[in-house]
């Protein structure tokens, strides 16, 4: 079971990253361009917030059937000196949390907005940052390789 949803968590991040992606270019395109906020732009921040929180549900699952998990009963509070587990029992679950949370709020605070600017300065704000975060914390040693 952990291998299939080990898998499922490394494929479906290339989802998220791929649409995050997307939703940060097209607001700072359409933002400096001056651009009108339409229901694709809407779209694509909604499908963004739709497969982040699935990811981070699948992610969720992961951490408590990972092996990896034993090693709080192991180590204790060692888990913050050694680097790999620190990566994966706290850095990466932490972050990646806090980034799904900003795109929460990035898609909350826009929908709320009444110009075309602010809600797609808003979104291009919360969702770089979640970007930058996510990129910050994905074990690119064993993820790609």
């Amino acid at each position: 079971m952990y291998e299939v949803i080990l898998s499922l968590h490394s494929y479906w991040a290339y989802l998220v990253l791929i649409i995050l992606i997307i939703a940060v270019f097209n607001a700072i395109i359409k933002t400096v361009g001056g651009k009108e906020y339409s229901a694709k732009d809407f779209r694509i921040s909604l499908f963004t917030l739709i497969l982040s929180h699935v990811q981070l549900l699948i992610g969720v699952i992961l951490y408590f059937v990972s092996p990896r998990f034993s090693l709080w009963g192991e180590l204790g509070g060692g888990v913050m000196s050694n680097s790999l587990a620190r990566l994966y029992l706290v850095e990466h679950p932490f972050v990646n949390i806090l980034a799904v949370a900003l795109i929460t709020v990035g898609y909350s605070k826009h929908k709320k907005l009444l110009t075309s600017t602010a809600k797609l300065k808003k979104i291009a704000i919360f969702y770089t940052i979640a970007l930058v975060l996510l990129l910050s914390r994905i074990p690119w040693g064993t993820w790609l390789g």
